[in-house]
């Protein structure tokens, strides 16, 4: 990969991942102008090489390209808006987590002002970044991405959406919207063992490889949910599926059964519309 090593980059933000995105930056070799309302943030990425600006003004002033990697679509107004003039004719990438409703937002205020706008969905933890398994999804400006592409591959693999700045974001909160309730449903499973004694460390030792096990069977959710048929033989049913066991096994075990229910509701409604004997794919349904 060819590094554009005469980019002058600033970044706004130095969290633990806008530290991990400036990191990666000053190690591919660009110089690396950054910032964050908190002094002191800077001096590990000033002793690497970055520069530090005193406001966010002189940070953007020192940058063709401006990362913004702030707590939330708010900050990034808060920080910007009285930037506006200085970014005309500059690049900016927003990495803060937004809805793709923000995303569009910022993208159209992106436009009023003559600024160049990628939106970008980080798919990684902070120790993730510039490793493999790191990625960021990014939509908006096609220019801003081909541009750039070269230095974003230093953060992770990059994928890009198309011109609608909110897809990036749609795509990035769908994806931890199944993360975040994968990870209910462990946590669930480890309050369950727990009364017996097992720990939450030796429960995951089994859930992580019947976990991995099962997410192959997205593929064939996937095809039944394209193809809107949800009588397909091989599917369990809706029948079947019922969670009254987990149910009554969590209630003796004296945890709570909120995470179980909601998929338990979600099943019971299609099997209300007399959809039991169809498959369990059908919950999508419900949801919709």
């Amino acid at each position: 990969m060819t590094k554009d090593n005469s980019v002058q980059v600033s970044v706004l933000g130095l969290g633990a991942m806008g530290s991990a995105l400036a990191e990666a930056l000053v190690k591919g070799g660009h110089a690396t102008t950054v910032w964050n309302r908190t002094p002191g943030k800077a001096d590990g990425l000033v002793a690497q090489g970055a520069t530090a600006a005193d406001t966010a003004g002189d940070a953007v002033r020192a940058g063709r390209l401006v990362i913004a990697c702030l707590l939330d679509h708010a900050s990034v107004h808060e920080v910007l808006d009285p930037l506006s003039g200085e970014l005309a004719g500059r690049t900016l990438i927003n990495l803060t987590t937004t809805s793709p409703a923000q995303s569009r937002e910022l993208a159209a205020w992106a436009a009023d002002a003559g600024i160049a706008y990628l939106d970008g969905g980080i798919m990684a933890v902070p120790h993730m970044i510039g490793r493999p398994g790191a990625s960021i999804l990014y939509s908006g400006s096609a220019d801003v991405f081909h541009q750039y592409e070269p230095l974003l591959g230093l953060w992770g693999a990059s994928t890009y959406f198309g011109e609608d700045a909110g897809l990036a974001s749609l795509y990035d909160l769908a994806l931890l919207a199944g993360m975040y309730v994968m990870f209910a449903g462990f946590l669930h499973g480890a309050a369950m063992v727990a009364p017996a004694g097992v720990t939450a460390r030796e429960f995951a030792s089994m859930a992580a490889p019947w976990l991995t096990a099962m997410t192959g069977e997205f593929e064939g959710f996937a095809t039944v949910v394209d193809g809107g048929d949800y009588t397909v033989e091989g599917q369990q049913s809706l029948e079947f599926s019922s969670l009254d066991d987990i149910l009554a096994a969590s209630s003796d075990q004296g945890i709570s059964t909120e995470v179980v229910d909601m998929v338990q509701r979600l099943i019971q409604r299609q099997i209300d519309a007399g959809r039991g004997k169809e498959g369990f794919a059908r919950i999508i349904e419900s949801i919709r």
